[in-house]
């Protein structure tokens, strides 16, 4: 079975390259941000995925290095993005499901359900890609709490590398 590339797949070769990256998480309301680096590559894989690998290092806390793995793709049958998230610091495979893009082109919204920050068992949370131009993009993560309000907690903002 061969599947036909859609506009959609197009759309993800806005995150195809070299990237560097700065980022400022909040863990909580009584904790410092804590601020981190980075560089991302992202790559093809055919006409229906991208592949991207980053590492990065934190400014705030010591000895935090980390690298990390995005996958992403449409799903034609979903009429949705979906992809997969991992991270060298914890344990959690971390789905994208239900992915929309906004009218505008520029907002892609990813759904996925990861460990609570502060109970047991998981929540809601959203990484929000909006590509600002060519060169520079910015994802937001957010989660959501018991009464359905959603809060952002990092911010991180990419820049093509020429």
């Amino acid at each position: 079975m061969r599947e036909e590339a859609q506009a959609e797949h197009a759309w993800l070769d806005n995150l195809v390259g070299t990237w560097t990256m700065k980022s400022e998480m909040v863990m909580g309301p009584d904790e410092p941000p804590h601020t981190s680096e980075g560089t991302e590559v992202v790559r093809k894989l055919g006409d229906l995925w991208v592949i991207g690998e980053m590492e990065t290092t934190s400014e705030t806390m010591a000895d935090c290095t980390g690298k990390t793995i995005l996958t992403l793709g449409y799903d034609p049958k979903q009429k949705a993005f979906v992809g997969t998230f991992i991270a060298s610091i914890m344990t959690y495979l971390w789905i994208y499901e239900r992915g929309t893009l906004d009218d505008a082109g520029k907002v892609l919204t990813l759904n996925a359900n990861g460990p609570s920050f502060v109970s047991e068992g998981t929540v809601a949370y959203q990484d929000i890609i909006e590509i600002v131009d060519a060169d520079h993009r910015i994802l937001r993560s957010q989660v959501i709490d018991d009464n359905e309000v959603w809060h952002p907690f990092m911010t991180a903002h990419y820049y093509r590398q020429k």
